[in-house]
């Protein structure tokens, strides 16, 4: 077996990976509910990559993310349902009804994208799955019959709070201004509090989760996003925490020697330096 750059000599290293004798003992015992967590992290290091503008990483973590659509398929295919070949034509039917403005006929090309049309498409899209799933004996509404029950589960909490929210403000369900979220959110620190006195833990953690819901609210009505914002400050604490680490170094001292006290200083001289 030799590397390629033709996509079927991947669909075969996995199909190998996966043989029942001589195939990996690892890969073999997997399913789609091990494999899901890769596939999720697999996809948060090529937004890694992208942010730190490696293109060698990039390249790699694509590959990686492409391995994880490959390995899905081909448990798929095991199981009789779809192929490799099955998601790309899905895919590529999507991409075609969803652009008519640039691969219909001269009409719609000549129309452009007409207001309405994406919705219209998107809810043609949708009778066909629900169409698709009855016909399987499955629940027709995948997530739910709710308005809120299409936002996916498996977003990040910060992020399946924006698009929660933003979903409901479409029906009108929204503060008027940003202003009044300070409001709430002091109120669920107030709560937050309460809870705290009282010490049930659940009843903390249920408090706690209110006030990052409402921040997440308070940020929508600035115009942040909350998980871009979070991302950005884990990010400026890791490079101040660096300054720290690297100060001590100099002075002959390691981090698990420091004072809280030396080490609050070094934090402070960092954000001086910015």
């Amino acid at each position: 077996m030799k590397p390629s750059k033709d996509i079927s000599r991947l669909i075969e290293i996995m199909a190998a990976l996966r043989a029942p004798v001589t195939g990996c003992p690892w890969d073999i015992e997997q399913n789609f509910q091990t494999i899901a967590p890769y596939t999720i992290e697999e996809a948060y290091e090529v937004a890694d990559a992208i942010a730190r503008g490696d293109f060698d990483d990039l390249r790699q973590e694509l590959g990686d993310l492409l391995l994880q659509v490959v390995y899905h398929a081909q448990m798929a295919k095991e199981a009789g349902e779809f192929d490799f070949g099955d998601v790309v034509e899905a895919v590529t039917t999507k991409m075609i009804r969803r652009h008519p403005h640039v691969f219909g006929d001269e009409e719609a090309r000549g129309a452009g994208m007409a207001k309405g049309m994406w919705e219209s498409i998107k809810a043609e899209e949708k009778a066909e799955k629900r169409e698709a799933r009855l016909a399987r004996g499955q629940d027709p509404e995948d997530h739910g019959s709710g308005f809120l029950d299409g936002v996916p589960v498996a977003f990040p909490a910060l992020t399946r709070a924006l698009k929660l929210q933003e979903k409901a403000a479409r029906v009108g369900f929204d503060w008027k201004e940003a202003a009044p979220i300070l409001d709430k959110i002091e109120e669920e620190i107030g709560e937050l509090r309460e809870a705290m006195a009282s010490a049930d833990q659940a009843a903390i953690q249920d408090e706690f989760g209110d006030v990052l819901f409402a921040l997440v609210n308070f940020g929508r009505h600035l115009g942040i996003d909350s998980e871009a914002a979070l991302s950005g400050t884990n990010e400026k604490f890791r490079t101040r925490f660096h300054h720290v680490e690297s100060a001590l170094e100099k002075s002959g001292k390691r981090l698990q020697e420091a004072t809280l006290e030396e080490m609050e200083a070094l934090w402070q001289q960092a954000k001086g330096a910015k």
